[in-house]
């Protein structure tokens, strides 16, 4: 029968069985792919799943993606997601995935995935090597570096930069130490101070994910307490991350760990301890050996296992927002990961940030506080001393200290040493009040007013002049710069008290702890030693007004905070301890610590915020560059509907040989910034629309640098 009688046999309905067959085979051949070419310039590639699909180091936003390699069957072993792998790729090098043939340069990058096809149908580039067969990305880890870049603006090759440890030979070769069993789980020690303090460790012990908002209350007892969040998690046979500012603090809650649990059970993440030792541990962690991990702020990304509860101490502590792109801050990272890998969330401080109260109050975390009787107990006497009293004062006018402050310091050194905290150099004034204090504020978008040089007064966000301004509290038409420096004073009152030594801790060298022998400890905000024996008899606050006026939106938050700081190293009011403030009586910081209520302070500076559209109840960001490139950014974006402009505002030039922060224009540049601010919801739309204007500015080739910051801290 010829094939013309069968298809005609075959056409009635239904068809015959041999053109079922024969239809079924076609369809079948149709849906298998085509098979890739299984050699590269004649060499074999890996027999199954031949692709390699890398993550480039190339934080660049518009090649923020994964590219597609061939596997020489010789690397097939070794490279495995999560590995390091080298990869030649250059100008022009890759399509939209898959590399060029030959050419481009050798970088480094991470194998995320291994693929049976490849999604670029052109040839591609084999994988130059392998790094080392060490998986250090995994599946969690690469996730939460994606979140991280969307929600900041940034490239995935930044973020990882920032989550993985550059490698070290030495290190990688030892083996990690065998995991050691779950601890039994801690008693509440110090925790029943608080009144949910005990449940809390329970929920964590019993495998819960209760999510607190800690007001530690001040004196020694909170590394410990942290330590028993940390071994209570532990016990139930999950994993625990601790965030904190410093290697100092990071110092003291390693020991309260050490103390409680005994060695081996935590790894310690910090720059302190130098490139090998560091890796070292943080493999450790990633192998599974390690099921905790104290550490500073790049110890935000560690890959614990079974995470149970991320803790971050002292969020309002500028440490914790990364320098270095996309900027997060470990505060959100760790927001992300406690959302992401469901588990238990504790932010902590002696203070209270408007962050932390939002959580509260939108109910997302809940309160963990002790009750006023416990703080009274905890906290030592606050006593101020205001410009009036200054001004009537012999002794001050004389020595530039009050009597007061003379009388403390006299009696505190009878029994310990005393702290004096002064202002660091450099604080630049913003103007308030002179009447009342208010701070001086523009009426159309309520950014803070300044008054350079040769200038009339005008806002700092919005760039308004302002040439009738009236205080909104008193009316009064009259403006003063707040006072700047207390240097001097920290000298007079060395030379006031000849037999007593004086030590000084700063920014050229920071003490951890002195003893408990009277002496005068004049130090900088935040770094205050500890003072062994029980804390400091005295302190002395002083030239609180150089704090307060800074030109920052969270002056009075960060005022509170270190006076805070440093009043937690006092002993507590029933043992004679005695703080001493020099500042205003009548400000609303001041009043905070005398009543130490640090909580309701972040709760009427959130209420404010909210009314005023300010962070956190709004989302902003700055984005900063010459004048004209600016504007043409912000027009080529696709903003949300709902996103206001404030600018441009012309930023401040840099002076040849000054250090340069990140974000500074170059010397000699006139930059702008332009702030945008968007309402709760539209954050990720307006992250995202960033992202995408500055990816299509970099493929055109952009040659004038515009830099977005997310969540800029300074919008001051």
């Amino acid at each position: 029968m010829s094939s013309d009688d069968r298809q005609s046999e075959g056409s009635g309905e239904g068809g015959g069985p041999e053109q079922l067959a024969f239809i079924r085979e076609t369809v079948r051949k149709a849906k298998v792919p085509r098979a890739k070419p299984r050699t590269w310039r004649g060499a074999a590639l890996a027999a199954e799943l031949p692709v390699a699909r890398v993550v480039v180091n190339k934080g660049v936003l518009h090649l923020d993606q994964f590219f597609d390699y061939a596997v020489p069957e010789e690397l097939d072993r070794d490279a495995q997601p999560g590995v390091r792998v080298r990869v030649r790729f250059g100008a022009g090098a890759h399509q939209v995935r898959g590399g060029r043939r030959e050419g481009g340069r050798l970088i480094d990058g991470f194998v995320v995935e291994r693929r049976a096809e490849s999604d670029y149908s052109g040839p591609l580039a084999a994988l130059a090597g392998v790094v080392s067969p060490e998986p250090v990305l995994g599946a969690e880890l690469l996730g939460l570096a994606r979140a991280v870049a969307d929600r900041y603006a940034g490239s995935l090759a930044d973020v990882l930069q920032l989550a993985v440890p550059p490698r070290n030979a030495r290190a990688e070769s030892k083996p990690s130490p065998e995991p050691l069993p779950p601890p039994a789980a801690p008693g509440p020690g110090t925790w029943e101070r608080y009144g949910k303090g005990a449940a809390f460790l329970d929920a964590l012990a019993g495998g819960g994910a209760p999510r607190a908002v800690w007001t530690a209350l001040p004196g020694p007892h909170w590394a410990d307490e942290l330590a028993r969040a940390v071994a209570a998690t532990l016990a139930s046979g999950r994993g625990a991350l601790v965030v904190v500012p410093d290697g100092r603090v990071a110092g003291r809650v390693d020991a309260a760990l050490t103390d409680l649990l005994g060695a081996g059970r935590h790894a310690l993440l910090t720059a302190e301890a130098g490139p090998e030792k560091r890796y070292r541990e943080w493999l450790a962690v990633r192998r599974g050996a390690v099921r905790a991990v104290v550490g500073t702020r790049a110890a935000m990304f560690a890959p614990v296992r079974n995470l149970g509860l991320v803790a971050l101490w002292d969020d309002g502590d500028g440490s914790h927002s990364e320098q270095h792109a996309p900027q997060p801050h470990a505060r959100e990272v760790l927001l992300l990961r406690a959302a992401h890998d469901k588990c238990g969330f504790l932010l902590g401080s002696t203070s209270c940030t408007v962050e932390a109260a939002q959580l509260v109050e939108t109910g997302w975390a809940l309160p963990l506080a002790a009750d006023r009787e416990q703080v009274r107990v905890a906290a030592p006497l606050v006593r101020t001393v205001g410009d009036g009293e200054l001004a009537r004062d012999e002794a001050a006018r004389a020595a530039r200290l009050p009597s007061l402050a003379w009388q403390a310091v006299r009696e505190g050194l009878k029994s310990g040493p005393v702290l004096v905290q002064v202002p660091r150099r450099g604080y630049v004034p913003r103007l308030a009040c002179e009447r009342c204090r208010t701070p001086a504020r523009c009426r159309h978008c309520a950014g803070p007013l300044e008054a350079p040089e040769q200038r009339e007064l005008h806002c700092t966000w919005c760039g308004r002049g302002e040439s009738a301004w009236r205080c909104v509290e008193c009316g009064s038409t009259r403006l003063r710069a707040q006072i700047v420096g207390a240097r001097r004073t920290a000298e007079e009152l060395g030379r006031a008290f000849p037999a007593v030594p004086v030590r000084t801790s700063g920014r050229d060298h920071v003490l951890d702890s002195v003893p408990g022998r009277p002496a005068l400890v004049v130090s900088t905000p935040g770094a205050e030693p500890v003072a062994e024996g029980g804390g400091y008899a005295a302190a002395l606050l002083l030239d609180g007004w150089a704090m307060l006026g800074r030109p920052d939106l969270r002056a009075a938050e960060e005022a509170l905070r270190r006076w805070t700081q440093a009043s937690s190293l006092v002993r507590g009011q029933g043992e004679g301890g005695t703080v001493v403030i020099v500042a205003e009586p009548t400000q609303r910081p001041v009043q905070a610590l005398v009543r130490w209520d640090p909580v309701g302070h972040a709760q009427r500076e959130l209420a404010e915020r909210a009314e005023l559209g300010f962070p956190p109840v709004s989302r902003m960001a700055a984005v900063t560059g010459r004048a004209e490139t600016v504007g043409a950014f912000l027009g080529s974006a696709a903003l949300p509907p709902d996103v206001e402009v404030l600018g441009p505002v012309p930023l401040p030039v840099a002076e040849p040989g000054r250090p340069r922060r990140p974000g500074d224009p170059p010397p000699g540049e006139v930059w702008e910034r332009v702030l945008l601010r968007v309402p709760p919801g539209s954050g990720a739309a307006l992250a995202g629309a960033l992202k995408a204007a500055q990816a299509g500015r970099m493929a055109r080739g952009g040659e004038s640098a515009v830099r977005v910051r997310i969540d800029p801290p300074d919008i001051g």
